[in-house]
C-alpha cells in the first residue's frame, strides 16, 4: 500500500471530489459565524447548517471541504493517551437534495480503493441494522460480501441530534492488522482495541424527527460525510497514532528537541510531549482566525490550551519561551492549504509570545498563593485544601488540579475533589449560559426563518440612495402576513433596496419606503440568513401589501457622513500598522454617522507621541485628495495586489476591492467616499485597552470633528472665567493653584502628625492586659492610613512590648492598622489574624504578616464592635 503525506491525502480527496463536481469551498474560521450554539466549529458540517436546514441556499448542491476543527471535551485525556487531540481536520463531501445513498456509497468506495489504493481485502463496512437499501447497495452494487458488512444498533449507526433532520449512516472500517490487534478471539469490527479502525463516516439525512419521536421520510434526503485528515494519514503512513504522522511528528520532535528529551522512552514525559504537540497546533490556528486570549469564551479556551502547553514545558525542563518557535513549524507544515498562517505570522508570534510571558507570570503568583494555603493548613493542622481554593488557582493561576495535587502530596496535604469538581461544573454551567440555547443544528427560531429560502435582495445602494422596488414579503415579530396598517411595527422584504444593512462593522442606513398612501419609517436594517435585507420600522400612515410597489430613500446626509468615517477607517488601519507595526490586526469595528471605533490587536497603550503620529499621519493621507476606487474581482486577485482581508471573515470567489490611491487597499463590502479631501479632518476622542492584546481607538472626522473642537474651545473659556484668567494663561494660572494646593496640603500633614503626637500620651492610658500581654486598642479621628501607620509605630516603642490596634475613620471609609512586637508573636499573637477578624465588622477585609497588618472597611459606626473583638480574639491565640 502506499504512503501518502497529510499534505498530500488532503489535495487527493478535494481534488477527488472536484471531479464529480463538487464545489470546493475553503475551511471556514474555527468562529462560528451567526450560530449561538456553538463555541467553536467541532465537526465538518458544523458551518454548513445553514444549506441543511434551508436557511441558505448553497453555492451549489454539491460540496467538499476540509474543515479546520476544535473538540475539548476530552482535554484531561490529551497527551495521556496517543489517540485524543482538540485540533484536527475534518474531510467532507456534502449533498444538498442532490445525490444520496448510491452515489455516496460508490464514491467513497472509489476513493478508497482506486485512488488510494487500500487493498479491498483490508476494507470492512457497517450499515444501521434497519438500513435494508444501504447494506444492498454494498453488498450488489459495490461486491462487498456479506461476511464484511456489520449491522449496528442506533448508538452507533443512526446520527440525530434532537429533533429535526437525521438518519442512517455507513462507516468503513480499515484493518491495520494482527500486531494492532488486542488478541481477543473475538477481535472484529467494533472492538475497542486499535485493530479495525472506523476512519469514513457516511451520513444519510433522510427521515425528519417530530417532537413526538415520529420519523417522516424527507422530501430532498442529504448526504453530509466526514472522515479525519489525521486519522487517514495514520492509516496511510502505517503508524502507531497521529503524533507519528508526518506533519505532526517535525512538530513532536522539535518539542522533544527544545526539551532535549527522547520520545517512547519515559510515559510521563511521553504525556508533554504529546500534549505540547497537540495544543500549539490548536492555538495558532484559533489565534490565525482572530481568536485572543481572556478568561471567558472562546478566548478562555485558547488561554487554557496555552497555558497547559507552556505548564508542561516547565515539566520536561524547557528553559524560557519555546511556543512561538513552535508555532513556526505549524505555520510552515500547514502554510500551503491554510496561507492565513503565512500571512499571519508576526501577529501570531507576538499573541503567543505574550499570552506566556504573561503565563509565566501568574505561575510564580500561583505558587506564592499556594505555599499560603499549605502554611494556613499546617497552622490550623488541617489537611485538606478547600475545593474553593483549588479551584481558584486552576481558574485565575492556570494551575491544573494535578499540579496542586502533587504539590501538596509533597506536604502530606490533598485536596476536596468533589468541592473542586463542583466549582467547576459550576463554572461550565455558566459557559453554557452564556452561549444562547438554540434548537437542531443553531437554528433559532424566529418569523425569518420561515421565509422561502430561494429568496434574495440585491442591494443597488452603492450607486442609488433612493429605489424603486416590489415587496417580495411583509412581516410581523411573529409572523409572515399580507398587509402591513398605520401604528404596525414590522419587516419589509423587497427585490432591490439601497438601504445598506448592518455589516462589517458599518450600521445600516435609515429613511422611509413609500407608496402614493403609505409611509413606513426604516429604524433598522439587517442581513438575514440567504441575503435577505429585513427593512424593520414602523407604518407611520397607510397601508403596505405584499406585491405591492415601493419607493425606498435612504437619509443621504446620514450616509455620507458614514462613507467619510468608514472611508477614515480604512486610512487608520494602514497607519497604525505603520506606526505600531505589522503585527497589528483589525479585531473589530464599527462605523456611524456620528463616529467610528476601530479594534485593533496590539499589547500596551498608546504613547501621547503615538497617537499624536498616527493622527498626524491620518490627516496628511487625508489631504492628499487620494480617489477612491471599488472593483469586483476574484480572492486570488485581489491578494496579489495587496488587498487586506479581516479576521473572521468568510469571502466567496468574488469579492470588493476598495482602494484609496496607491495607499491603501482592502477587502470591503462598506460604502465609502469618492475622494478622501471628503473627510476634512480626523480628531481621535480616546484610545484604551478593552481585552487582553485588543486597544479601541474612537476618532470623528468632517462635521463632527469641528464641533468637537468647538465645544473644546467653549470648555477653555468657561474654565478661563472659572480661574478668572485669558484662556493663554490658563496653563500658567492651573501650574500656580496646584502649587498652592501642595502647600496648603503639606501644612495640613504637619499639623496632623502634631496632633497625632500630641496624642500618644492621652492613648497609652487605654492600654490593657490580655494573659499578661499589653494590648493597645483605639480608635482616633480623622488619620489616613499612612498617619496611622506612623502613629501605631510610635506607639510600639513606648509600650516596647505588646499588640496594638487602631482604627480611624476619614470620608466614610475606615482604616485598620494592627501591630503585634515580635516577643508577643512568638507567644502566638497575629496581627493579621486580628485584622481579618475586625475588617469584617466595618465590612472590609485586609491581612498581613504576624507582626503587621492593615486593612480597610466602610462602616465607621461599627469601628467601636470591631475593637471591643480585639482582646477576644487575641484572647484565642494566646491560650492556644
Amino acid at each position: 500500500m502506499k504512503t501518502y503525506g497529510l499534505n498530500e491525502l488532503r489535495k487527493m480527496y478535494l481534488e477527488f471530489f472536484e471531479s464529480k463536481n463538487h464545489l470546493k469551498m475553503n475551511s471556514f474560521p474555527l468562529v462560528p459565524q451567526n450560530d449561538k450554539s456553538l463555541l467553536l466549529i467541532n465537526a465538518g458540517m458544523a458551518p454548513l447548517k445553514p444549506y441543511f436546514t434551508g436557511q441558505e441556499t448553497p453555492p451549489r448542491n454539491r460540496v467538499t471541504t476540509c474543515q479546520k476543527c476544535i473538540r475539548t471535551g476530552d482535554i484531561e485525556n490529551v497527551g495521556k493517551t496517543a489517540r485524543h487531540g482538540t485540533f484536527f481536520e475534518m474531510l467532507g463531501n456534502f449533498s444538498f437534495g442532490d445525490y444520496f445513498k448510491e452515489e455516496a456509497i460508490e464514491w467513497a468506495w472509489e476513493f478508497v480503493t482506486k485512488v488510494m489504493e487500500i487493498p479491498e481485502e483490508r476494507l470492512y463496512v457497517s450499515v444501521y441494522e434497519e438500513d435494508d437499501e444501504a447494506e444492498e447497495i454494498w453488498n450488489k452494487k459495490i461486491g462487498v460480501d456479506l461476511s464484511r458488512i456489520f449491522r449496528m444498533g442506533k448508538a452507533d449507526n443512526f446520527w440525530e441530534l434532537g429533533v429535526g433532520p437525521c438518519g442512517p449512516c455507513s462507516e468503513i472500517y480499515y484493518d491495520r492488522g494482527e500486531k494492532f490487534s488486542c488478541g481477543s478471539e473475538n477481535c472484529t469490527v467494533g472492538c475497542d482495541c486499535d485493530r479495525y479502525i472506523e476512519f469514513w463516516n457516511l451520513v444519510f439525512t433522510q427521515f425528519e424527527k417530530d417532537e413526538a419521536g415520529n420519523y417522516h421520510l424527507l422530501e430532498n434526503p442529504n448526504i453530509d460525510t466526514g472522515m479525519g485528515l489525521e486519522r487517514l494519514a495514520v492509516m496511510m503512513q502505517d503508524v502507531d497514532s497521529i503524533f507519528d504522522v508526518d506533519t505532526i511528528k517535525a512538530l513532536r520532535d522539535a518539542v522533544c528537541k527544545k526539551a532535549n528529551v527522547e520520545y517512547m522512552k519515559d510515559y510521563k514525559k511521553d504525556v508533554s510531549i504529546r500534549l505540547i504537540t497537540d495544543h500549539i497546533r490548536s492555538v495558532t490556528f484559533m489565534a490565525s482566525d482572530g481568536i485572543l486570549p481572556s478568561n471567558e469564551g472562546r478566548g478562555y479556551v485558547l488561554r487554557r490550551l496555552l497555558r497547559r502547553a507552556a505548564r508542561h514545558g516547565k515539566l520536561l525542563g524547557i528553559q524560557g519561551k519555546f511556543l512561538a518557535d513552535l508555532s513556526k513549524i505549524v505555520i510552515e507544515v500547514s502554510k500551503d492549504a491554510y496561507p492565513e498562517l503565512d500571512e499571519k505570522r508576526d501577529y501570531l508570534y507576538k499573541i503567543i509570545t505574550i499570552e506566556e510571558d504573561r503565563f509565566n507570570e501568574t505561575i510564580d503568583q500561583g505558587l506564592t498563593i499556594l505555599k499560603g494555603y499549605i502554611d494556613e493548613l499546617k497552622e490550623s493542622k488541617g489537611t485538606v485544601l478547600s475545593g474553593e481554593n483549588a479551584f481558584k488557582l486552576y481558574d485565575t493561576y492556570g494551575f491544573p488540579l494535578d499540579l496542586t495535587m502533587e504539590i501538596l502530596e509533597e506536604e502530606d496535604l490533598e485536596v476536596d475533589q468533589d468541592a473542586f469538581n463542583s466549582a467547576m461544573n459550576e463554572q461550565r454551567e455558566r459557559a453554557r449560559s452564556a452561549r444562547e440555547e438554540s434548537n437542531y443544528m443553531g437554528s433559532d427560531e424566529n418569523v425569518y426563518n420561515k421565509l422561502d429560502a430561494s429568496m434574495s435582495t440585491t442591494f443597488v445602494g452603492y450607486t442609488n440612495t433612493d429605489y424603486t422596488s416590489k415587496i417580495l414579503v411583509l412581516a410581523t415579530d411573529s409572523d409572515i402576513v399580507t398587509e402591513l396598517t398605520s401604528g404596525d411595527k414590522g419587516t419589509i422584504f423587497v427585490e432591490e433596496t439601497p438601504f445598506y444593512a448592518t455589516s462589517g462593522g458599518q450600521l445600516n442606513d435609515k429613511g422611509i419606503i413609500q407608496t402614493d398612501s403609505g409611509k413606513f419609517i426604516v429604524e433598522d436594517v439587517k442581513k438575514v440568513m440567504g441575503n435577505k435585507f429585513a427593512h424593520i420600522g414602523t407604518v407611520e400612515s397607510g397601508i403596505f401589501k405584499t406585491g405591492e410597489t415601493v419607493n425606498l430613500a435612504i437619509n443621504k446626509e446620514d450616509r455620507e457622513a458614514t462613507a467619510k468615517n468608514h472611508s477614515a477607517t480604512h486610512i487608520l488601519h494602514k497607519v497604525l500598522r505603520e506606526v505600531l507595526g505589522s503585527h497589528v490586526e483589525q479585531a473589530g469595528s464599527l462605523v456611524s454617522s456620528d463616529r467610528l471605533r476601530f479594534d485593533f490587536a496590539h499589547f500596551s497603550a498608546l504613547t501621547p507621541e503615538e497617537l499624536s503620529l498616527v493622527e498626524e499621519k491620518v490627516n496628511g493621507i487625508i489631504n492628499e485628495s487620494l480617489e477612491i476606487k471599488t472593483e469586483v474581482t476574484s480572492i486570488e486577485e485581489a491578494k496579489n495586489k495587496g488587498a487586506m482581508a479581516l479576521f473572521g471573515e468568510k469571502y466567496g470567489d468574488e469579492v470588493r476591492v476598495v482602494s484609496m490611491g496607491d495607499y491603501s487597499i482592502e477587502l470591503c463590502g462598506g460604502t465609502h467616499i469618492d475622494n478622501t479631501n471628503a473627510i476634512s479632518t480626523f480628531k481621535i476622542v480616546s484610545e484604551a485597552g478593552i481585552a487582553a492584546g485588543v486597544r479601541r481607538i474612537e476618532a470623528l472626522t468632517s462635521s463632527n470633528a469641528i464641533d468637537y473642537y468647538k465645544a473644546q474651545e467653549k470648555l477653555i473659556s468657561d474654565i478661563s472665567k472659572l480661574l478668572k484668567t485669558d484662556a493663554n494663561q490658563l496653563l500658567r494660572k492651573a501650574e500656580s493653584i496646584l502649587e498652592d494646593l501642595k502647600s496648603l496640603q503639606q501644612e495640613n500633614e504637619k499639623l496632623k502628625s502634631k496632633l497625632a503626637q500630641g496624642a500618644v500620651g492621652d492613648i497609652l492610658n487605654e492600654v490593657v492586659e490580655v494573659n499578661g500581654v499589653k494590648l493597645l486598642a483605639s480608635k482616633i479621628d480623622n488619620l489616613e492610613m499612612n498617619d496611622l501607620r506612623n502613629l501605631g509605630d510610635q506607639l510600639k516603642q513606648k509600650i516596647d512590648s505588646g499588640v496594638i490596634v487602631l482604627a480611624s475613620s476619614s470620608d466614610d471609609k475606615v482604616s485598620l492598622v494592627a501591630m503585634v512586637t515580635d516577643d508577643v508573636v512568638k507567644l502566638g499573637a497575629h496581627a493579621g489574624n486580628i485584622i481579618k477578624a475586625t475588617a469584617t465588622i466595618v465590612g472590609g477585609g485586609g491581612g498581613g504578616r504576624p507582626n503587621m497588618a492593615q486593612a480597610g472597611g466602610k462602616n465607621p459606626e461599627k469601628i467601636e464592635e470591631a475593637l471591643l473583638m480585639v482582646k477576644e480574639v487575641l484572647l484565642g491565640q494566646l491560650s492556644k
